[in-house]
């Protein structure tokens, strides 16, 4: 009897934490749809991960409703069901960040967009193709929870992010959500963030953040908000 593959959808996958989670995935066995908005970029990290599994890419900017409903139809076409769906792809607005009141309210919008109302439009798209007890993991941010001097507008995103998923989990509790604060990474959105620094003291996502998102996915942990540091130290 051949057992069904597990299958994940990640959004940003071509690079720093969701290219290193698609990666462990990958060599765990799962299936994988993944996306980024570099074509080219997406196309050399499909043909990495294509040596461990299946994957299917499919390049866009998770702002285009159009790219958005590509995803249900690959999934239609390849006859897969989600058992996780990661979404990662995030925008900080801009580099160096501004202050709050200096914000153009244009990358307001691009930050919301991408950060908020994108990962909902892609639940609203994909929902019927996900398993009965699938799991969801939003990535969040320590920006979420406190307040930093020029981070206001990534940080008011991932806070909206962070109610969006205590909603879900009263609005569908059979799914797993998470909302996964990954912490400081070695990735270049926080080499962005801080244009004039060095950031190689910071860990790198398969440090800290991938363990801690495989823990929960592959744990029986409750729907909630977890920071991946915790998560970790609790595991030693």
């Amino acid at each position: 009897m051949t057992t069904a593959k597990k299958t994940a959808l990640i959004t940003g996958a071509s690079q720093g934490f969701g290219r290193a989670l698609a990666e462990r995935l990958a060599k765990n066995g799962w299936q994988l749809l993944i996306n980024a908005r570099n074509a080219k970029t997406l196309l050399s990290t499909q043909r990495h991960l294509e040596q461990f599994t299946t994957v299917a890419a499919i390049s866009g900017d998770v702002r285009d409703e159009i790219h958005i409903l590509q995803f249900a139809e690959k999934l239609e076409a390849l006859d897969w069901k989600l058992d996780l769906v990661v979404n990662n792809a995030s925008t900080i607005g801009g580099s160096p960040q501004p202050a709050l009141l200096e914000y153009s309210m244009d990358t307001l919008h691009q930050i919301f967009h991408t950060n908020v109302l994108a990962p909902i439009s892609l639940l609203q798209k994909v929902r019927s193709f996900m398993n009965p007890a699938a799991t969801i993991i939003n990535l969040s941010s320590d920006a979420a929870a406190n307040a930093y001097e020029n981070w206001g507008g990534y940080g008011a995103s991932k806070a909206a992010l962070d109610h969006i998923s205590q909603t879900l989990t009263v609005e569908q509790p059979n799914w797993n959500i998470y909302a996964l604060d990954p912490g400081d990474m070695r990735t270049g959105m926080h080499q962005a963030a801080f244009p004039n620094e060095n950031i190689d003291d910071r860990p790198l996502p398969d440090t800290i953040a991938v363990p801690a998102a495989l823990e929960l996915i592959s744990g029986d942990y409750p729907s909630g908000r977890y920071e991946a540091g915790k998560l970790i130290k609790e595991q030693v």
